[in-house]
């Protein structure tokens, strides 16, 4: 407990023999007021009223604690209005005639000057642990808000130091190999006030003989006053190599495991060098013997708080990656479910989430326009980008053979009209050969010989048209624009049959396969189409069944509308511009554009980017398409970011 020292003005009596014997009370005469926080110990002042008003103003000054003055007042006469500031004087005494009860006045104002600087010891403690609690409050709602862990991890050490007023730290991840089971520690981040560098990544084997490795392995606190002075006798050591390396001097270190609310530590910070004042700089061994102390013990459970905080943070967001790295994987697996129903759209999905972004950005980088106010987060891309790539997962619910249909008539459908123009042909010949034979039995020689003529030209003519027939209905198959010519000797075709011995008429073309190869534009009939179509609401049915986060909840609404346009004229929903967002309009623009451009399409061929971006300009004309995305689209060069994926 510390000792009262009381300063008595040499105009003061001396004091009774019994005060002058108390224990633990120092007496000092002085002449002047000198106060000054040179001494650990309580100080109270006995002086007389001539003293204070001969140093007023020093006294006002030193703003002493209230209570910690003794009045001398021989005369009687009351002198507490006058004599000194308000509170000040803690009794006023007359006389020594009674020195017990002076005695136990000096004991009280001892008590009472204890008390005080107790209770002011612990408001000046309470007030820096409701600053701290502050200060941890606000570093965790940083740290729960940042979703970048190398942000994060950044903003951990720089906060940690900030608080302990280390001049350098460094932060270690614990990793473990997946195959071997091996731990080891990763170098993540160092930071620097003295001595800023660069530094790379790199791992090293988990071993309790490094300071990192050990708490790392132990979760134990490791506060070292001198790094350069540990003791032979710990397991532990400190390598002085990277010391030497950069001029520096660590001296002070404290390092403490990140550990989560299960005990997991997943790694560890470093602090080293903990400064008297956070500005100065540590250049020489001389600012390291200045400046450098002790990291203290009452520091050691704040940081650790801290650390561990930030382990939660840190073990939050790795869960948040791996969840979005399952769903990146279900993304890449849906892609993949449609791309193997529909292999001559490979690639496609890709190629559109590819071009939306890209566009999503030029929009964003806009500073004029119609779409100057609109600005993309990286959120906002990533769920452009996840609608882009599921626009087409609809098509699992097409059926195969429609889905992948590259001609008018299905290659069943084909072949058969194939194998019927063969019959056709083989029962022909052997009508004609009955007719030949016939013609023998009954004229002879001489017979045959005058209708051989006619029959070899009937022959020849019956087969060149079956010929005719078949090579028109193999172009006619082709997904072109059915010309008027070929659809006239369709017409021709579906007309005739050919009647077997037995009577029976067989058709050249049946009345399906005749509608099949009538189809104007494309490979499919108008029910076919309708089922293709279908795939857009299939999409939007799959996607609207996943629980999407906040930031994902818009994906079903913007992939629904891929096929819209601006006038209405789309499906499936045949809804006009105001109902069509921004996001599907960008979709939409790409998926036109590489429909157009690629060239893995079985039923058309690819068509230059020159040419396809005509084309989109007359959708503008049409007023299909948004003039200004189109605009930008091409303007931005979108496309030529990845020459390879466009033919």
């Amino acid at each position: 407990m510390a000792k009262l020292v009381l300063k008595v003005a040499s105009t003061v009596p001396e004091l009774p023999a019994i005060v002058r014997k108390e224990k633990g009370l120092s007496i000092k005469r002085v002449g002047t007021f000198t106060p000054g926080p040179d001494t650990a110990d309580l100080v109270a002042w006995f002086v007389d009223a001539d003293f204070i008003a001969g140093h007023g103003d020093a006294i006002r000054d030193a703003a002493l604690p209230p209570g910690s003055v003794l009045l001398w007042n021989p005369k009687g006469a009351s002198l507490f209005a006058d004599a000194a500031p308000p509170g000040l004087v803690y009794d006023e005494l007359f006389s020594f005639k009674n020195p017990a009860a002076f005695t136990r006045t000096v004991r009280n104002l001892f008590r009472q000057l204890h008390l005080q600087r107790e209770l002011t010891s612990k408001e000046r403690l309470l007030e820096l642990r409701e600053t701290e609690n502050s200060e941890l409050l606000q570093v965790g709602i940083a740290l729960s808000a940042e979703r970048d862990n190398n942000k994060l991890l950044d903003y951990i050490l720089r906060q940690v130091r900030q608080i302990s007023r280390a001049d350098a730290g460094t932060l270690y991840l614990l990793e473990k190999d997946p195959k071997t089971g091996a731990q080891s520690l990763r170098f993540k981040i160092t930071q620097n006030d003295s001595n800023p560098r660069d530094y790379s990544e790199f791992t090293f084997p988990l071993s309790k003989k490094g300071i990192s490795g050990y708490v790392a392995s132990t979760g134990l606190v490791l506060n070292i006053e001198d790094a350069y002075k540990i003791p032979a006798d710990k397991e532990y050591g400190f390598n002085i190599g990277p010391d030497q390396s950069t001029g520096y001097r660590s001296k002070s270190m404290l390092t403490v495991p990140m550990q989560d609310h299960k005990g997991e530590i997943l790694g560890v910070i470093q602090l080293i060098n903990r400064k008297t004042d956070s500005s100065v700089l540590i250049k020489t061994p001389e600012d390291v013997e200045k400046a450098v102390i002790p990291f203290s013990h009452d520091i050691e459970p704040l940081v650790r708080s801290l650390a561990s905080q930030a382990a939660v943070s840190l073990e939050n967001n790795l869960l948040y990656e791996e969840i979005e790295t399952l769903f990146e994987g279900f993304v890449k697996a849906s892609v993949q479910a449609i791309e193997s129903r529909d292999p001559t759209t490979s690639g496609h999905s890709n190629r559109v989430a590819l071009y939306t972004v890209g566009l999503a950005k030029a929009v964003d980088r806009l500073d004029g326009g119609a779409y100057a106010s609109v600005h993309f987060t990286a959120e906002h891309l990533k769920e452009i980008r996840y609608a882009s790539l599921l626009h087409d997962f609809g098509k699992v619910g097409v059926r195969e053979h429609v889905l992948v249909k590259a001609k008018k008539l299905y290659p069943a459908q084909m072949d058969l009209v194939k194998l019927r123009f063969a019959y056709i042909q083989k029962a022909m010949l052997y009508a004609l050969t009955k007719e030949r034979f016939e013609a023998l039995l009954s004229g002879g020689p001489e017979g045959y010989a005058r209708v051989r003529e006619e029959l070899d030209r009937r022959e020849a003519d019956h087969m060149a048209e079956i010929e005719r027939f078949l090579q028109n209905i193999v172009t006619a198959n082709e997904p072109s624009v059915l010309a008027e010519e070929p659809a006239r000797i369709l017409e021709a075709i579906h007309g005739k049959s050919f009647i077997e011995q037995g009577g029976d008429a067989i058709p050249f073309l049946n009345d399906d396969e005749y509608l099949k190869l009538s189809i104007k534009k494309g490979s499919l009939d108008e029910a076919e189409r309708k089922e293709i179509e279908s795939h857009v609401t299939h999409t939007f049915l799959f996607l609207r069944t996943i629980p999407w986060t906040k930031e994902m909840q818009n994906i079903p609404a913007i992939a629904y509308g891929h096929h819209e346009k601006l006038d209405g004229d789309g499906y499936p929903r045949g809804i006009h511009s105001p109902e069509i967002p921004i996001q599907t309009r960008m979709m939409t623009v790409s998926d036109i554009f590489d429909a157009l451009t690629a060239s893995d399409r079985p039923y058309k061929k690819a068509v230059p980017a020159q040419k396809a971006l005509d084309i989109l300009n007359i959708e503008v004309k049409e007023k299909k398409l948004d003039p200004d995305l189109v605009t930008i689209f091409i303007e931005s060069k979108i496309w030529e970011k990845k020459p390879d994926l466009v033919s």
